[in-house]
């Protein structure tokens, strides 16, 4: 297991619940500072619709977070998607088919470039009779030992020939989709852990293996843009149907008093920031995580006082979801390779 990801994981969510609480509590206080209007900080009367300038703050707003939440919690679904296309059907969603011939093409020049820098690390006395094993087992245990670079040269080398014969990736035969995928992901891999675990780069040699990489990734980690549409629609629908029971609960049952307009326009302008700022350091964050603590830290600003059942059954899910998860699907997946075998 990579505990560094899991690590990674775990303080992404326990952090962004506090930078919510604590950001959205300042924002809410420089909003009472810099915006006097009264209305701002008056829970809704009725069905009565907001002033005109309120409203479009709040659409701006409910748009970022919208916008954010897709960018984040939407990439779990097509992430998800994409194993099952890959899985099902190899031979259209292996590899990336809209890669073009002149893209193939500066691919192979690349390709001997990085292959020049990994020479310079490769022992003379290295031998290997396969190449895959050895980067399997770099990757899956950090163990660097002098066959590895050599076992990296000689895969690069591998999917230069592949890539070259066929001239496109859509031309690659169905029955070498899934394996050519696999040799990517196994070098893109290796070239992300080397300067971790193996010499020590210089860093033109580095550019070079991040320019490397970054194709490696276009031609395997894409994502159609129908499945993209898909998982946007269903997060809109799923929002449209299950929306109540969170809007009363986010609104009514944290503090002890109604939620205001500047109260959610702080907690949303915060979380969209939050999770905005997760993606860039690709690190998962949960939208309602953070958007329930921004509220409960303007609750907070504004001596509103919090309702501890509430706050308690939220915390609850938050400890109890990942474990729970994890063991679930730990068993499943025992259980079907014993139905399997």
């Amino acid at each position: 297991m990579e505990w560094e990801q899991v690590t990674k994981v775990f303080k992404a969510l326990l952090f962004s619940p506090i930078v919510g609480f604590i950001g959205a509590a300042l924002l809410f206080v420089l909003f009472k500072v810099a915006l006097r209007d009264p209305r701002l900080y008056e829970a809704p009367k009725g069905a009565a619709p907001p002033p005109f300038y309120i409203r479009a703050l709040l659409v701006l707003t409910c748009t970022g977070v919208s916008f954010a939440h897709g960018s984040n919690d939407g990439q779990k679904g097509m992430g998800l998607i994409m194993l099952i296309l890959v899985g099902t059907v190899p031979t259209a969603y292996a590899l990336n088919h809209a890669v073009s011939a002149s893209q193939v093409e500066t691919f192979v020049a690349v390709s001997h470039e990085v292959q020049d820098t990994i020479s310079h690390y490769v022992d003379p006395n290295a031998v290997i009779s396969d190449a895959q094993p050895e980067l399997e087992n770099f990757v899956s245990k950090h163990q660097f030992t002098p066959n590895t670079m050599l076992a990296l040269r000689q895969t690069v080398n591998d999917i230069q020939n592949e890539v070259t014969r066929y001239g496109t990736l859509s031309k690659v035969p169905s029955e070498m989709q899934a394996n050519v995928r696999n040799q990517m992901y196994l070098v893109s891999e290796t070239m992300r852990l080397v300067p971790k675990y193996g010499p020590k780069l210089s860093d033109d040699d580095k550019k070079v293996f991040a320019n490397y990489k970054t194709f490696l990734d276009r031609y395997t980690k894409f994502i159609p843009s129908w499945v993209k549409v898909a998982v946007a629609l269903a997060l809109g629908l799923g929002t449209m149907v299950g929306w109540k029971r969170i809007i009363v609960t986010v609104g009514e049952k944290i503090g002890k008093t109604h939620l205001t307009y500047a109260q959610g326009a702080s907690a949303e302008l915060v979380a969209m920031c939050t999770i905005l700022a997760a993606d860039n350091y690709g690190l998962p964050v949960s939208t309602t995580h953070v958007l329930s603590s921004g509220i409960a830290g303007t609750m907070a600003a504004n001596k509103s006082g919090l309702q501890t059942s509430t706050l308690r059954d939220i915390a609850l899910a938050w400890v109890f979801t990942l474990p729970a998860a994890a063991v679930l699907s730990g068993v499943l997946y025992w259980l079907f390779n014993l139905l399997a075998t």
